[in-house]
């Protein structure tokens, strides 16, 4: 079976910080404190970090595109099975660095069949992340 023809990849963008930076903090330095975590609930990826957090005068977080495994490396069966195992890896690295799903100002979905798999994303999807608070630019 080919299971790589039906994952389903994330990557998420976490804002969680004013947009207008105050005077005092535009003259601190250009460099953003950086610190790179990969979440114990989270399968420990070989060459790059789950999370980066950008510590600038506001607060952001990127998230690498998640597919869908537990912990433990292991495949979700199906579809609807990993799409629920993206989401439970977004919210464990979300909740790592303090935030909440509520948090989520930009997610991309990349999917190989958009029109089966496009209505359980989005069913999937809207129990973690609140839709009706931001516009459906996309999936």
């Amino acid at each position: 079976m080919k299971h790589h023809r039906s994952l389903l990849a994330s990557l998420v963008c976490l804002a969680a910080a004013l947009l207008i930076m105050p005077e005092a903090a535009q003259a601190q330095s250009l460099t953003p404190n950086v610190t790179y975590n990969n979440p114990p609930t989270m399968p420990k990826p070989p060459g790059y970090t789950q999370v980066v957090e950008a510590n600038t005068p506001g607060r952001i977080l990127f998230i690498a595109g998640q597919l869908g495994y537990d912990a433990v490396g292991k495949q979700g069966p199906d579809f609807r099975t990993q799409t629920t195992l993206v989401f439970e890896n977004l919210k464990a690295a979300v909740e790592s660095a303090g935030g909440h799903m509520d948090n989520i100002v930009k997610l991309n979905t990349y999917l190989t069949d958009i029109r089966v798999q496009l209505p359980i994303v989005r069913e999937i999807r809207d129990k973690y992340v609140n839709t009706a608070a931001h516009s459906k630019a996309g999936p």
